[in-house]
């Protein structure tokens, strides 16, 4: 039997969490990406609450190709984990290929100013 691509994910992303975790100093920055936008959050896994988030749906981005949003969103929540003073973080590729989008998004909170 085919396993379909979103269980695949789904086992990658389970392999992926059994590794990583967040804290308040450090916290997991966790992407997720579907066909029409990225979304992104900063995540204290010891109390299990968001810190800041940031998406590509939000009201006032600007338009431009999938990577293109992505960076502008990479940028922005490099911005608000420095307003929180939250310079180290860890990367959750969510079960995603480091490509493209992601890579894109990565790359971009690096330049912002996060260490990971």
């Amino acid at each position: 039997m085919k396993k379909s691509k979103t269980i695949n994910r789904q086992k990658i992303r389970y392999r992926i969490r059994k590794k990583i975790s967040g804290t308040e100093e450090m916290p997991r920055l966790s992407v997720f990406k579907s066909n029409t936008g990225i979304y992104c959050q900063l995540i204290d896994d010891t109390q299990g609450i968001t810190l800041c988030a940031a998406s590509s749906k939000e009201k006032d981005m600007s338009k431009g190709s999938k990577s293109e949003m992505a960076r502008q969103v990479g940028n922005r929540i490099a911005s608000r984990a420095l307003a929180k003073n939250i310079s180290r973080i860890v990367f959750d590729r969510g079960g995603f290929i480091y490509h493209g989008r992601i890579k894109a998004l990565a790359e971009a909170a690096r330049e912002g100013g996060l260490a990971f």
